[in-house]
């Protein structure tokens, strides 16, 4: 038997956006969003539960989930494996999103993978590939790193569920990785959906160049 099976997914997209300006959740290509993105990249991995954890401007990204989504999350998973949660916290930073989401799957998961809400690139091959990773070492932690890079989403085994939701502040859980290097698997990967997210303008129109160079970025504000 796995220890470290089942493996939930928790996507953090509470946020207010403020180095971009607008929310980052709404921006959109080639017609769709970025957390529509990200949410189907989820269901369509193999991650046995995702949890949306949301905050700024919640009401109308639910809204547009269920307008794009409603059917797709219909056909793909019951109502148990994909579920969204309010953090009413979140200007406290990014620690209260991770708590909240934790608390969802803590006594049903094995495991969990910690998945940002604004990495346009991620998909499920992905998410998979990150996955398989964790899961064929011996090790607690499992994270992509590129020349010493760092990279999203990060994985967590049931070991460190207490430290998670000890978490103070904006830091997430990048302490944790650091002050346990022995407990780290650094899957070693060129594949850039887990180094590259969305934080300002020149990162939006460093991802329209990528997928559609002759598209202007249209945002939903």
């Amino acid at each position: 038997m796995n220890d470290k099976a089942p493996t939930a997914g928790i996507i953090l997209a509470a946020g207010c956006s403020k180095r971009l300006g607008r929310p980052k959740q709404l921006v959109q290509m080639k017609g769709r969003t970025l957390i529509e993105r990200i949410v189907d990249a989820a269901l369509n991995s193999e991650l046995t539960r995702i949890v949306l954890v949301l905050g700024h401007r919640h009401e109308a990204i639910t809204r547009l989930l269920n307008q794009k989504l409603g059917q797709k999350l219909g056909q793909k998973t019951d109502p148990v494996r994909f579920n969204i949660v309010i953090n009413r916290h979140h200007p406290e930073g990014l620690s209260s999103s991770l708590s909240l989401g934790l608390a969802q799957v803590k006594n049903t998961h094995a495991s969990v993978m910690f998945l940002l809400g604004d990495q346009p690139l991620l998909d499920a091959p992905a998410i998979n590939a990150l996955l398989t990773a964790f899961q064929s070492s011996k090790k607690d932690i499992c994270v992509p790193v590129q020349d010493k890079k760092r990279g999203n989403p990060t994985i967590f085994s049931r070991h460190f569920y207490a430290s998670i939701m000890e978490i103070q502040g904006d830091s997430g859980a990048r302490r944790l990785i650091g002050l346990n290097p022995s407990c780290v698997h650094h899957y070693h990967t060129k594949n850039p959906a887990y180094f590259f997210d969305i934080d300002t303008e020149a990162n939006v129109r460093a991802w329209q160049t990528m997928i559609d160079p002759a598209k202007h970025v249209k945002m939903q504000r």
